[in-house]
């Protein structure tokens, strides 16, 4: 296979040089090698063509759109696993995990590179991605194959561009929007970036044309396979509400138009899609099973796009580096609703936190999936099945330790971590599922302002079904802690449904922002209450704690004292990032995001 690879690089390599010459001695078509003038001929070769597209996405340092876990040591911090970080649902107390740990304090820096996951403005290899696009994008003409046939190839391919650029504007605003081949000489490569507004106009027109030319199987299984058509609509949903709610609450034009997108995309794939919820009717198991404990996701009916990795082919390391994500913060799990539909401040089922198991009493059954709670340890084979007690804190002797105390269970795998060399791990990569599209879907309809009852019933209440847990109503009880955040008690429990269920799988973060909820960053990372009791319990354990003014209650504080202590976020430039310097001395004209100069 890497063998393959290497000779489809050589190829594609050929391909890009020869379509950038004119000299006349090219015209020479020589027999025994590929020429930019003699490949373009079947639909065989757009889709060979095409295959690279997905080679290059796997790289998820350089080109982080579809986000699974980069392989070798990068599987410590590149994996949808970590992202999390970045926002209030981990608190990651790894040095290795320090761009995280920047970044949830407010102490990013302006890199000096680009680096991939570090600042997202993407390296060489990310925008060389984007000019294989538009190189196959100029060539598929070519090929003497029916339109319908062309035309998937070409869709296929304005999907992965449409996705790449949500990306840039999702992280920069503005972004160097280019659509056609470049050479050393093109003006383009010296422009100033493309206003927003302009980038996205050109993404949905990507996105549409994929939609409509996409066809709905490939024929592969999904196994995993080709982005097919429902693949298309679902990122499209994404896009959309992403970028709908964006232009909501940062006052840019057009919010509705890009919330009704998201809507019809989502609606279309609940409605016409092969897609559900997937359940076995048991609410204690579902909802975590294959998240963690499926090597092979082929007919999964939730799944929609997925990674396989297999031993000599692709690998990751993700696993044995799971423990770096220090642990749930205190913040989501009370979250969690109780199992009366109720939040923590509202229930009188709620048992408090004054011993660690009560936490999981009455409570969303979510909870103990994503949480472990300390009699699941053996059911788990939680660090290599070791028999201790959890949870286990840093300084407790042996085992596997949280900055928290709240260990997180969701994704663990202890038969992909157990025995296996560095670098040999089989974790699949869950990169897009159909719960997402139902919550995309809930989101934007109450943000248009036209959620009904059945809205809610197809949706998010599918969600709730497969745990047992009380359907959402039009006018849930405001929890006192989002009151004062300026939306509805439904939108509260539509952002509070979509934190609980999408825990872990990287949305935290871009939800915040998208939201304009920085304010939230402004709260520390807190850990497990800390009593008489749980220092008994807990002996030895090495962590800080501070008093919540709230309940007058101490807690374990993650980051007291140390670079990360007293978080800040500055709304007047921390929606958007840096861009990296090395970028600004070649292309002065693309200019600073606003604060970070």
């Amino acid at each position: 296979m890497k063998k393959y690879i290497y000779k489809f690089e050589v190829l594609l390599v050929t391909v890009f040089m020869l379509g950038a010459c004119n000299d006349d001695f090219l015209e020479r078509f020589p027999l025994d090698e590929v020429s930019n003038d003699t490949f373009w001929n079947t639909a065989n070769d757009l889709a060979t063509y095409n295959n690279f597209f997905y080679h290059m996405v796997s790289n998820d340092t350089d080109i982080p759109i579809m986000l699974g876990h980069d392989n070798g040591f990068n599987s410590l911090m590149v994996s949808y696993l970590h992202v999390d970080g970045f926002a209030d649902n981990l608190a990651p107390d790894h040095e290795r995990h320090r761009p995280y740990q920047q970044v949830r304090a407010g102490k990013h820096i302006v890199p000096t590179q680009s680096s991939g996951i570090n600042d997202q403005w993407y390296g060489f290899r990310g925008w060389n991605f984007v000019r294989a696009i538009n190189v196959g994008l100029e060539n598929y003409g070519k090929a003497n194959i029916p339109e319908n046939i062309r035309n998937r190839y070409i869709g296929e391919a304005r999907l992965f561009r449409g996705w790449f650029y949500h990306h840039m504007v999702k992280m920069f605003g503005d972004a160097p929007y280019v659509d056609r081949e470049l050479n050393i000489d093109s003006d383009e490569l010296f422009a100033s970036r493309t206003p927003r507004v302009e980038v996205m106009n050109k993404v949905l027109e990507d996105l549409n044309f994929a939609v409509a030319s996409i066809p709905n199987d490939w024929g592969d299984g999904n196994n995993p396979g080709r982005l097919n058509r429902w693949a298309a609509l679902a990122i499209k949903s994404r896009v959309c509400l992403f970028e709908g709610t964006w232009r909501k609450y940062h006052g840019l034009p057009d919010a509705d138009m890009w919330l009704t997108e998201a809507a019809n995309a989502a609606k279309d794939i609940m409605d016409n899609g092969p897609h559900s919820i997937y359940s076995t009717g048991n609410p204690s198991l579902d909802y975590n099973s294959f998240h963690r404990g499926l090597a092979d996701l082929t007919g999964n009916p939730e799944v929609i796009i997925w990674r396989r990795y297999r031993l000599g082919i692709l690998n990751n390391h993700v696993q044995s580096y799971y423990s770096y994500t220090g642990g749930a913060t205190r913040n989501v799990v009370e979250d969690f609703l109780c199992t009366d539909g109720l939040p923590i401040t509202l229930s009188n089922s709620y048992q408090g936190d004054d011993v660690f198991e009560n936490i999981f009493v009455n409570r969303d059954p979510r909870l103990r999936q994503t949480v472990l709670h300390p009699d699941d340890a053996a059911f788990y084979k939680y660090h290599n099945a070791d028999g201790l007690d959890y949870p286990r804190i840093a300084g407790m002797p042996g085992g596997r330790t949280s900055s928290t105390g709240y260990h997180v269970i969701k994704h663990y795998n202890a038969d992909d971590q157990i025995g296996k060399a560095f670098n040999t791990g089989e974790f699949p990569a869950l990169i897009m599922r159909y719960a997402e599209v139902l919550l995309n879907y809930a989101e934007a309809k109450a943000e248009l302002g036209e959620i009904t009852q059945a809205d809610l019933d197809m949706s998010i209440n599918l969600l709730r079904e497969r745990v047992a847990m009380p359907a959402m109503g039009l006018n849930p009880p405001m929890d006192p802690r989002y009151a004062d955040d300026g939306i509805s008690s439904l939108l509260v429990e539509i952002r509070r449904e979509r934190r609980i269920e999408l825990f872990g799988e990287g949305f935290r973060y871009d939800d915040l922002r998208r939201w304009k909820q920085g304010k939230k960053l402004l709260k520390k990372d807190m850990g497990i209450q800390w009593n008489a009791a749980h220092q008994d319990r807990f002996e030895n354990a090495i962590i800080k704690t501070s008093v919540d003014p709230d309940n007058g209650k101490t807690y374990i504080d993650v980051y007291k004292d140390t670079d990360w202590d007293n978080p800040v976020f500055d709304e007047s430039k921390d929606y958007l990032w840096p861009i990296p310097l090395n970028d600004l001395a070649q292309n002065p004209a693309l200019g600073q995001n606003p604060g970070w100069n």
